[in-house]
């Protein structure tokens, strides 16, 4: 099997700086030893105006064989005779994948130590593949590397005969990229590409492929309209494995819309400590203090915005008026947490459509949050940082717009009653902020203005004469009729 990478360049930047960013120099043929074969790489031409780098991998059908047994552990997903009578030799596949890791190690993480510069920018990239299955034919090929940035994808179905043009096309094509990119972008989306065109691999997909394949997207999976597509033939169809890397790369769409680290997106869930506060009874009042705020205002159909480990939803369920619980939370582990509380997978029918779980970013507008009796952001707005609550008051307020909505928070004046928290800390690490009563109300009252609703203040816990209760929570009720601000009827 065999690709070459050309470029070109100018006397000032030579195109000979590619054997700089792949770290072989064109003036040697290299061979590199690989699980399943030997790897050789050589320069068919180059000059400052233009270099070509090819990679030639050789691979022993027999050792691959022996290797693996069966289908993904051999390359030989077919009958016993296909185990030595195949492709794999002349069809790029997920051996090249591996042979480039091995060979162009430095180059996928864009390390050159001679010309750093020259590594992060882009380069007039030419990348030929003669021989490619491809599982879906050249229309597959466009959609997989359209999107990325190239400016040309050719895709020529090779025949399965020249000679006999009646029998038709063979599912290889001879690829052809060209655009300008970075070399380690071009290498990466190669790397898990290749294996997914051919939609197979040739050895076995354990969990550590979910890793590599984060890895080698970074950048341009999260964004690519074949995404599931990509990720499910990268690991060979593997649900659990699919489903948990679609699950991170959504975070890290969600992080990379904001400009934020996805750790910082995904801290719903403290993996050390529980996310209640002590003392718990605490906790059991709040959720009471929603209950009977949900039941005055006679809502049957409620979302549980930032439901976290699902403890209110819970709480939701078991009271036969709510008809529909929508829990949405950013973090998955969050909600994979609150499934497991409410014991989902051995739920009935019945109860279990009472429920829905959903991945989402508060600061997004829904259209399927639209609709609904009412609103809870309980102990959610104090984990945002103050720039971004407009957006999520409009998501709330603007857009989906419940009858009702209920918001609690920490009441910052009551922390000097936790014997066990230092003057000058918040309750949680990562609380961006916690308001006084008097802030609380104000900003509790300017939303209100905006958007048609009236408030009310209740407190929640004790309600110490000197600082108040613990937590302060809001309740806010629609007054404008038809969903349509004072605002909008003026316009």
């Amino acid at each position: 099997m065999f690709l070459t990478i050309s470029t070109t360049g100018t006397p000032e930047r030579p195109a000979t700086d590619l054997g700089y960013l792949l770290h072989k120099h064109p003036d040697n043929a290299q061979t590199f030893s690989t699980s399943h074969g030997t790897a050789h790489v050589f320069y068919p031409e180059a000059s400052a105006e233009r270099c070509t780098a090819a990679l030639l991998l050789e691979v022993d059908p027999v050792a691959l064989v022996r290797r693996g047994k069966g289908k993904n552990r051999g390359g030989a997903p077919d009958a016993a005779l296909a185990q030595y009578v195949n492709d794999r030799p002349y069809a790029a596949s997920s051996l090249l994948s591996v042979a480039m890791t091995t060979v162009f190690k430095s180059a996928l993480k864009a390390a050159c130590r001679a010309m750093p510069e020259r590594a992060r920018e882009p380069l007039p990239l030419r990348i030929e593949v003669p021989a490619l299955p491809a599982r879906g034919g050249a229309d597959l090929v466009h959609r997989l590397f359209g999107p990325l940035g190239w400016t040309r994808v050719d895709a020529v179905a090779v025949p399965l005969d020249e000679r006999f043009p009646e029998w038709g096309d063979s599912r290889y094509v001879q690829l052809v990229l060209e655009g300008e990119l970075r070399l380690a972008d071009a290498l990466r989306q190669l790397y898990v590409l290749l294996p997914v065109l051919d939609d197979a691999k040739h050895y076995w997909v354990a969990p550590d492929e979910v890793d590599k394949i984060l890895r080698a997207g970074e950048g341009w999976l999260a964004g690519h309209p074949e995404q599931r597509l990509i990720t499910s033939r990268y690991l060979s169809r593997r649900g659990g494995l699919t489903r948990q890397a679609m699950e991170r790369l959504e975070l890290v769409r969600l992080a990379e819309s904001d400009d934020l680290e996805v750790e910082s997106v995904d801290n719903a869930v403290d993996e050390t400590t529980d996310t209640e506060e002590k003392p718990v009874p605490l906790a059991e009042q709040r959720r009471d203090a929603i209950l009977q705020a949900l039941r005055a205002a006679g809502a049957n159909r409620v979302l549980d915005l930032g439901c976290g480990q699902g403890q209110l939803v819970q709480a939701l369920l078991k009271d036969v008026r709510f008809t529909e619980i929508v829990g949405v939370d950013v973090s998955m582990r969050a909600l994979t947490v609150a499934a497991r509380r409410l014991k989902l997978d051995r739920m009935g029918e019945r109860q279990a459509g009472r429920i829905t779980l959903r991945q989402g970013a508060l600061t997004y507008t829904d259209k399927q949050l639209k609709g609904y009796d009412a609103a809870v952001l309980s102990e959610v707005i104090e984990h945002l940082d103050l720039p971004r609550l407009p957006a999520l008051e409009y998501a709330v307020f603007g857009s989906a717009r419940p009858r009702t909505v209920l918001v609690t928070t920490p009441n910052v004046e009551y922390n000097v009653r936790w014997e066990t928290l230092p003057a000058g800390h918040a309750r949680h690490g990562d609380h961006r902020f916690e308001w006084t009563r008097d802030e609380f109300r104000d900003w509790a009252g300017q939303v209100a203005g905006r958007h048609g609703y009236a408030v009310e203040f209740v407190p929640v816990g004790p309600d110490d004469p000197e600082v108040g209760p613990p937590t302060q929570m809001a309740v806010f009720t629609m007054t404008t009729a038809h969903g349509t601000t004072k605002e909008e009827k003026a316009a």
